[in-house]
């Protein structure tokens, strides 16, 4: 526990803004997986339709500096890198 009031005050703010920008980070990481589920399933065509709204959840998660940009290119790239991977098989 916090002995000086400022060190409190951060302690508050951080858990509000922990509550704020967990939304963002939990809907990058669900539309990801449903991403990989879809092309472990073999439903390439869904997979490619959703491909756009998980770049977008990753940039806005980007953008809120939930992560770090260079994380969200890794993120986007492996995305990719997976869809394209099972149509060229």
């Amino acid at each position: 526990m916090p002995i000086i009031k400022s060190a409190a005050k951060r302690a508050r703010q951080a858990i509000k803004r922990k509550a704020r920008r967990l939304p963002f980070k939990t809907n990058m990481k669900t539309i990801m997986r449903s991403l990989s589920d879809l092309v472990k399933e073999g439903r390439l065509d869904e997979a490619q339709k959703i491909l756009p709204a998980v770049y977008k959840s990753i940039d806005t998660a980007a953008k809120k500096q939930i992560i770090h940009k260079k994380n969200a290119s890794r993120k986007k790239s492996l995305m990719s890198r997976m869809l394209r991977q099972k149509t060229t098989k």
